[in-house]
């Protein structure tokens, strides 16, 4: 026989794994729209669509929408707390001053929220001191792509994902002072082309911008601490001298990890280790998809959603990814990077080179190269 659980531990126990907060939502039998706070919502199967809940047998709120024919389930967003709060408290009332508008059942979908799923009731279980509500799907949708509120340890909260703006640690703080070693060349070689130059570090899974300087025309360069995800091919230079399992750590960031996106990074990484720099030509459909891609990540606080767009638009720069220098060609070049040899208890490092003048001849290019890498090769060993 086994023993009780005391309640209390119970509680505490569970209360350490987070869960969403949403709101289920109908219209009653009196014609009043009601609801009622729930953190136990989960998908439940495909075929058919079915979700579930799972109400306190004694709650009233329940009660009054088990009267209803169709019931929303909606997901509340990080700054949705006050609203939370307001129908989880409130006996009447719960409705006043909030935003909604009818699904095609007629449950409401409240104004702000992150997605909604309008269901009808297929079965309530009993399950304890609880009830286990499946309910059918029959619409549903992202209203607002952002930060879901959560519940966690009696409290209400929200996910903290890597900002856009790097935090200090110890490897970005490092790979700033280091930089520092070389402003004055990298100075220089901006001046000497009219072009930006920057310094770039890969602290973790994104490059971080840690120095930059722009003598050029076009101002194309992001803030300092600016951090860009290193998917393939992005990112290359950082792993010419990685050991194997940064690589296919690496490899596995592309959208699809499969055998064909393999072969073609890896083949795209033996080229710059053969050449010592990487080269990206300027397409400006795909450089705008990226472009868009990043900022949309950023505004998003670095949302899944979000992520799978920037390694899709990422892993399409492929195509411009590399070119082979050619005598007598010219070249349009969004960048180039050059990687900074450092001590193996620092973080990888590269120069790279933006803003570059269009219809470049190859010997203006391999001018471009020789000066990162005379810059690169000037870092000193601390």
């Amino acid at each position: 026989m086994s023993r009780p659980i005391d309640a209390t531990l119970f509680r505490e126990t569970l209360g350490h794994y987070p869960t969403g907060v949403a709101v289920v939502t109908a219209v009653t039998d009196e014609g009043v729209p009601d609801g009622m706070v729930v953190g136990t919502f989960s998908s439940v199967s495909l075929e058919p669509p079915l979700i579930a809940f799972f109400p306190a047998t004694n709650s009233r709120s329940f009660a009054r929408l088990r009267s209803a024919s169709a019931f929303c389930v909606n997901v509340l967003a990080s700054d949705q707390e006050p609203l939370c709060r307001q129908i989880a408290t409130s006996l009447k009332g719960k409705f006043d001053g909030v935003g909604w508008r009818p699904g095609s059942l007629g449950s409401p979908i409240l104004e702000g929220a992150v997605s909604w799923v309008e269901c009808t009731f297929e079965e309530v279980r009993d399950a304890g001191d609880h009830f286990v509500v499946l309910g059918r799907v029959h619409g549903l949708a992202v209203e607002r792509s952002t930060l879901p509120l959560l519940f966690f340890q009696g409290g209400y909260g929200r996910f903290s994902p890597g900002s856009f703006v790097a935090a200090p640690d110890p490897e970005l703080i490092q790979a700033a002072h280091l930089a520092q070693t070389i402003r004055d060349q990298v100075e220089q070689l901006s001046t000497q082309f009219s072009v930006s130059c920057s310094v770039l570090a890969k602290i973790r899974d994104d490059a971080v911008q840690v120095l930059a300087t722009n003598q050029g025309s076009v101002s194309d360069s992001p803030p300092l601490g600016h951090r860009q995800p290193v998917i393939p091919p992005m990112g290359a230079v950082f792993m010419v001298d990685a050991v194997p399992s940064e690589v296919d750590a690496w490899l596995r960031r592309a959208p699809e990890d499969n055998s064909e996106s393999r072969d073609l990074h890896s083949a795209l990484l033996d080229k710059v280790r053969a050449r010592g720099y990487s080269l990206l030509a300027r397409e400006p459909n795909l450089l705008e998809r990226h472009r868009a891609a990043l900022s949309a990540f950023e505004l998003s606080d670095r949302l899944p959603r979000q992520e799978r767009a920037v390694q899709q638009a990422t892993v399409e720069l492929a195509e411009v990814f590399c070119p082979d220098l050619v005598p007598g060609r010219y070249y349009d070049l969004a960048s180039i990077v050059v990687l900074i040899p450092t001590k193996a208890d620092l973080p990888p490092m590269a120069i790279r080179m933006t803003g570059l003048p269009g219809s470049a001849p190859t010997a203006q290019v391999e001018a471009w190269i020789d000066g990162l890498k005379r810059v690169a090769q000037s870092e000193p060993s601390a």
